[in-house]
């Protein structure tokens, strides 16, 4: 029986460190480089309603799409989470 890539995610398990943010964002950058992150980012952690850009490196699968996308205009600080931190990935 296969999996639905929602039912694998679901299964995933995320260590956040509420000491440390990974991601720091500048939520004064311009719509549209935002508007990008909303759409590209797999784990859906960019929201923007209303001009108001909301994020949460919580659910961050670390795939470093923001990174590359942002080229420091949205991302002002992009590291791995520290040892024992972030997402861990529970099948296949």
């Amino acid at each position: 029986m296969s999996m639905t890539i929602d039912e694998k995610l679901g299964i995933d398990k995320f260590h956040v460190d509420e000491g440390y943010a990974h991601i720091e964002v500048n939520k004064g950058a311009s719509e549209s480089d935002i508007k990008l992150l909303t759409r590209a980012c797999p784990a859906g952690l960019y929201k923007y309603s209303e001009g108001v850009l909301t994020f949460d490196y919580a659910g961050c699968f670390e795939c470093g799409t923001c990174k590359v996308l942002s080229a420091d205009r949205v991302v002002k600080k992009w590291s791995f989470p520290k040892g024992s931190f972030g997402v861990e990935y529970r099948h296949g």
